[in-house]
């Protein structure tokens, strides 16, 4: 009896495990590939590189030491703290800086964009610009909240090339100082949310990103704004982040890069769309080599061997990072080294002033 019923036991069990397996969720699903092929993990990137698209919150009290200790072990030369702020917490971040790693820092400041248009607003913001460099900021560091967020002095959602804002733009070209700027995010967010919409997992995990045509505007007005603004401003040097979310349409990016030559892009937060097509997008960063520049965006040491993979090997079929960004797997672009060098500085020590040369390769 006690055979039977133990039988019986393991017949059940059998019959859970099996439900269970065939009830996995798509979130759940994430199986491990079976492709043995050559290939390795790179930990330290080939040359010490600048990320144009760092953010350190803390930055004014926090201790460095931790993030520069991490820093080194990517070969990570100089980030830039786009979290700079303004005042005296910008003030405080460039003491902070300068008292004890002088050469691997620099700040951008911040603007609080709210408001605009209001009597004295647009001369209130170019002089806490001018102040703000002078107190070292190297860059403007523009938020998506500009475009998504921001109201102007009536309450209406402020455009991006909102003409009370231009003057801001031009103090930038005159201080000689560059402009990086987010805006929007990917189209898929503002795509159905169905079967065919790649970031469906993303908006299924991240309910709130999902946006329509009224939330607050169509996806295509709001990145239009932004070349508006970079058109009117050919004297300013902007930087696109995310590659102005067209990573996954070169095709299209090169149209815009060779429309605009102020405008450059950041590869921040987009390398998963760069490998899934590592001949294409060798290609493209090959003919605008002197217009990519390496930026990360969150600070996760551990994903940064992502990036240095899909950029300097040959590899195949490697996982990215975050499923809920891409449930495909990468390829490596194998850059030249030239093309690599421009990319992790070269760029950068040209764009944003200030930067300490002697830390880089010639």
């Amino acid at each position: 009896m006690k055979f039977f019923k133990s039988i019986q036991v393991l017949f059940f069990l059998l019959i859970t495990v099996s439900v269970t397996a065939q009830d996995l969720s798509f979130e759940e699903y994430n199986p491990i590939s079976t492709l043995v092929v050559p290939g390795k993990i790179i930990k330290k990137a080939k040359f010490p590189f600048i990320d144009v698209h760092g953010h350190q919150y803390r930055m004014p009290d926090q201790d460095l030491a931790p993030v520069i200790a991490a820093m080194d072990t990517l070969n990570m030369g100089i980030m830039v703290n786009l979290s700079g702020r303004t005042g005296d917490n910008l003030i405080k971040s460039v003491s902070n800086i300068a008292s004890s790693y002088p050469n691997r820092f620099v700040v951008f400041a911040n603007i609080n964009f709210e408001g605009a248009g209001a009597e004295g607003w647009t001369q209130k913001m170019v002089s806490q610009l001018e102040q703000d460099v002078k107190n070292g900021a190297r860059g403007l560091k523009v938020y998506k909240s500009l475009g998504l967020r921001n109201k102007d002095a009536k309450g209406n959602r402020l455009a991006i090339d909102d003409p009370s804002l231009d003057a801001i733009w031009a103090k930038c070209g005159e201080l000689g100082i560059p402009v990086l700027i987010h805006s929007a995010d990917p189209k898929p967010f503002w795509d159905e949310f169905d079967g065919d919409n790649e970031r469906w997992l993303e908006l299924k995990t991240h309910p709130r990103r999902k946006r329509d045509a009224t939330n607050p505007a169509p996806w295509e007005q709001i990145m239009n704004e932004q070349y508006n603004m970079f058109k009117k401003h050919p004297n300013t040097t902007f930087i696109s982040a995310h590659m102005s979310w067209l990573a996954n349409d070169l095709g299209q990016l090169g149209r815009l890069l060779d429309e605009m030559p102020n405008m450059n892009v950041g590869i921040g937060a987009i390398i998963a769309e760069l490998g899934r097509q590592p001949r294409f997008a060798k290609a493209f960063i090959t003919k605008y080599q002197d217009r990519v520049l390496f930026g990360k965006d969150s600070w996760k040491p551990e994903e940064f061997p992502t990036y240095f993979r899909v950029l300097e090997s040959d590899d195949e079929y490697f996982p990215y990072h975050k499923k809920y960004h891409a449930f495909w797997p990468m390829y490596g672009l194998d850059l030249s080294d030239d093309v690599l060098k421009k990319l992790y500085y070269k760029n950068a020590l040209r764009i944003v002033p200030g930067l300490d040369k002697s830390l880089f390769p010639k």
